[in-house]
């Protein structure tokens, strides 16, 4: 069968020179996750190919996304005051259920790489399945999350929830366009810290119910803006300064690949562009979308950045030129001009740009995972075939 050639020959021939280069500062991470999970992966059969690890952790954080949809598709199941009163409380077992997706997810993807490490089966195709993986994941856990609170009483709108998600995966994305520039993945301190405390919340609601998160820490300031401002504060605070320093650092100690301001810009052209176009969409809604359908819009919004994000790690991991423009602004332009010129098509407009951006992401990955396979003549969900 014929594979797809999302990569191109300078890409598979930076995939062959590439070495994995990842700074781990956290004391949450080094003294507590990392003993945790080198225990826990010796239990791990030898035979089970660390990117099923990667795959099934990945399935976890959809499982809860599957589930938190159906029970609580529109966030208003939180609230008592309306419309949030016709709508059933979210059952306690679905948030237990919540928090055991959530701790097996964040335990597959802490001992992938050791158990690839351990059946010797370490490569470039593993960090850039989980990295991708990863990508779609930053969608997926805060989307998850704000169920919690809802988008009601002692929480925040759907709009101000839009922006958190946005902060967020701009986080994330400046994660990689730091190694892009400096050769380093420096691993930022508050993800584990925040992988624990989701597992937390999930595990108090599913024993207490949702209403304990209904309160006033100070006059005017409820649970669900504390949890925006942590939000803010981790990445303002502390993820998107340590980027630019490590950036910075780089360029001094000439550590880095010492690219020109527009080679090293360049990789935040298509964010900076999605953004503008994604929130023009928001504003410009003649039927507020972003209250009516808010679970769809920010699926379309984390399907597309995931997509933008895997071709930066990429072109990261492959030491080549990052792409310009992903494609997938197109198709997001004529989708405004339609919602603009057409507001009785934007529903519609809504499922088909979402249906575009899901079937163009997944189709991405499966073929540049397949060409990964092909070229280094490897199965991705098999050891015992992988060439020595």
């Amino acid at each position: 069968m014929t594979v797809k050639r999302y990569l191109t020959p300078d890409q598979l021939v930076g995939f062959e020179n590439y070495k994995y280069s990842a700074q781990d500062t956290s004391p949450l991470s080094n003294y507590v996750m990392h003993p945790f999970w080198n225990a826990v992966v010796k239990i791990c059969p030898r035979w089970i190919a660390p990117n099923v690890l990667t795959f099934v952790g990945f399935l976890f954080t959809v499982a809860n996304f599957v589930l938190l949809s159906i029970y609580d598709y529109s966030y208003y199941a939180s609230s008592d005051a309306p419309p949030g009163d016709n709508y059933p409380p979210v059952p306690n077992w679905v948030w237990l259920a919540c928090a055991f997706n959530h701790f097996m997810a964040h335990t597959l993807d802490g001992i992938d790489g050791k158990q690839a490490r351990r059946t010797g089966t370490s490569g470039p195709l593993g960090e850039l399945f989980d990295h991708g993986l990863d990508s779609w994941t930053t969608f997926f856990i805060p989307a998850c999350i704000w169920s919690v609170f809802g988008r009601l009483d002692y929480s925040i709108t759907s709009l101000r929830f839009y922006f958190v998600l946005w902060n967020v995966i701009t986080c994330f994305y400046t994660s990689h366009w730091e190694k892009y520039l400096t050769k380093i993945l420096f691993l930022p301190w508050g993800y584990d810290i925040s992988q624990v405390l989701i597992f937390l919340i999930y595990l108090v609601t599913g024993i207490w119910g949702q209403h304990i998160w209904k309160f006033e820490i100070v006059k005017s300031v409820s649970s669900g803006a504390m949890f925006e401002f942590m939000m803010y504060a981790g990445s303002l605070g502390t993820s998107l300064p340590m980027s630019f320093w490590n950036i910075y650092k780089s360029y001094r100690d000439k550590t880095g690949k010492m690219l020109g301001v527009w080679e090293s810009l360049r990789p935040l052209i298509t964010p900076i562009v999605f953004f503008a176009l994604s929130t023009a969409w928001v504003y410009q809604s003649s039927s507020d979308i972003i209250n009516k359908d808010p679970r769809m819009y920010l699926f379309m919004v984390g399907t597309i950045f995931a997509n933008v994000n895997c071709r930066l790690i990429v072109s990261q991991m492959s030491s080549t030129r990052c792409e310009l423009m992903n494609w997938l602004m197109l198709p997001l332009v004529i989708s405004v001009v339609i919602v603009v010129a057409f507001p009785s098509l934007e529903m519609a407009t809504l499922i088909i740009m979402s249906s575009i951006a899901s079937v163009a992401h997944i189709h991405y990955g499966v073929y540049v995972v397949r060409q990964m396979c092909e070229h280094f003549h490897i199965k991705c969900f098999s050891i015992k075939d992988r060439a020595d």
